[in-house]
């Protein structure tokens, strides 16, 4: 799996791109840990990402946790196969998701 961040002000914008399993999920998570200060808004941006394991939920969650404190989260770009993982576990309910 490949992590890219892009600040823009205080937006982060956080890229992933391949499986995010459990062996994946803590770079995705250290990515988003070393970069969350001060943000106001956190955007996933998964057009490149095909799979996605529940440690990869967990990811999510903690980061929405966070941002409820500082600002928005959203998910963008999100594949079939991953938005499958969402709507399966419960979370295109709890997460603001936008589909391809």
């Amino acid at each position: 799996m490949t992590v890219t961040t892009k600040m823009d002000g205080t937006k982060l914008t956080v890229s992933a791109e391949g499986k995010l399993g459990t062996s994946a999920a803590p770079e995705l998570e250290k990515a988003v840990k070393d970069n969350i200060g001060g943000v106001t808004e956190l955007v996933f941006d998964f057009a490149g990402l095909e799979y996605m394991a529940s440690a990869g939920l967990r990811v999510l969650l903690s980061a929405a946790k966070v941002m409820k404190k500082q600002g928005g989260m959203k998910i963008i770009n999100v594949t079939p196969p991953v938005m499958d993982v969402f709507t399966f576990t419960g979370m295109a309910d709890v997460l603001d998701i936008e589909t391809e």
